[in-house]
């Protein structure tokens, strides 16, 4: 049998001959493939704008609930979508526009702080996925509250805890950077109520605030859903023991299945290529999807893990496991020989 002490390098060598065959795919693909199409989502959610507030002045029900379709759709599109990808840097190669486009998506969009993002993302949670204490997506869990209103009624605070918790992490950068954050915020919010005003035609700030929070919370409930469902409740790391990145991606990491609307507004990445994104996280929502049979088949010929699961499956697991998964510390898994 090959001696245990070979195993760390065993999975050094898998990622490697993983990566040279998706390298080459990367490579035989077009500009519109590696980025393109994504970028044409999130330009058509921005086209889309203005028809979704013109549909708000109307009286008929229907379009009206229209436009707040669509301007919620769009604005998790561009929130969600936009920022994941901003903050990876897979919407551009060129360093200044990625660098534009973080502070757009992710200040102005999403009402969040760029630094805080690539952070608590990028650096912790991608470098430490299901590390406890680290990247174990600790921080979604709320252990003083029960199942049924962490599911049902928590994610209805995102829209306001969001730029509260922005202001809050603005203690911790420098002057400069926060007064552009704080700009870049206020200016995404303002313009929002702004247009409500005057291009929806509201006729009071009350009103128009109540729609900025309706569209804001559309998909909340999904969007809080999908960040605990696929990785708490998987297994779990030691600091100090943590396994080889492979098999730290294929134990920890989970893919839903396809569903259209939250492919469209969260992006491949997040939803049914998790997996994929985990281990390239620099390629778009498209190159995801298009390595994903390849990536999936290479796990499963090496007898790696390359968990799925359907969002109603794990939205029934959690309702039902809730204590254990939220509340209770999650348990160490120790993978002998793979540390």
């Amino acid at each position: 049998m090959e001696p245990a002490r070979s195993a760390p390098q065993r999975g050094e060598a898998l990622l490697r001959e993983l990566e040279v065959l998706v390298q080459d795919v990367v490579r035989m693909s077009s500009w519109w493939e590696r980025h393109g199409v994504d970028c044409a989502i999130l330009a058509l959610s921005l086209l889309a704008l203005p028809a979704g507030f013109l549909c708000l002045r109307s009286e008929n029900a229907l379009v009206f609930s229209s436009g707040i379709t669509v301007l919620g759709v769009c604005h998790y599109t561009l929130t969600v979508k936009g920022s994941h990808l901003a903050t990876h840097g897979a919407l551009t190669e060129s360093k200044r526009w990625s660098k534009i486009w973080l502070l757009f998506f992710v200040e102005v969009c999403t009402a969040f702080t760029a630094e805080h993002a690539t952070h608590g993302h990028v650096k912790m949670h991608h470098a430490y996925t299901n590390v406890v204490g680290l990247g174990d997506s600790s921080t979604w869990r709320l252990p003083c509250l029960n199942r049924y209103v962490y599911m049902f009624l928590a994610p209805l605070l995102l829209p306001v805890a969001t730029p509260l918790v922005a202001v809050e992490r603005l203690r911790k950068v420098g002057l400069g950077t926060a007064l552009r954050t704080l700009a870049l915020v206020s200016l995404g919010l303002y313009s929002h109520y702004w247009l409500l005003l005057n291009v929806s035609g509201f006729k009071s700030p009350s009103s128009a605030l109540g729609c900025m929070f309706v569209t804001r919370s559309l998909l909340a409930h999904p969007y809080l859903h999908v960040n605990i469902f696929q990785h708490i409740g998987l297994p779990m790391f030691s600091p100090d023991n943590k396994p080889r990145r492979i098999h730290m991606m294929s134990l920890g990491v989970l893919n839903l299945a396809r569903l259209p609307v939250l492919d469209w507004a969260f992006g491949h990445s997040i939803i049914s290529c998790h997996v994929e994104h985990h281990l390239f996280p620099r390629l778009s929502d498209n190159m995801c999807r298009k390595v994903k049979p390849m990536v999936s088949q290479f796990l499963r010929e090496k007898q790696l893990p390359y968990n799925e699961d359907s969002y109603l499956a794990r939205f029934r697991l959690f309702l039902h496991r809730y204590e254990e998964f939220m509340v209770q510390a999650p348990p160490i898994t120790e993978l002998v020989g793979l540390q």
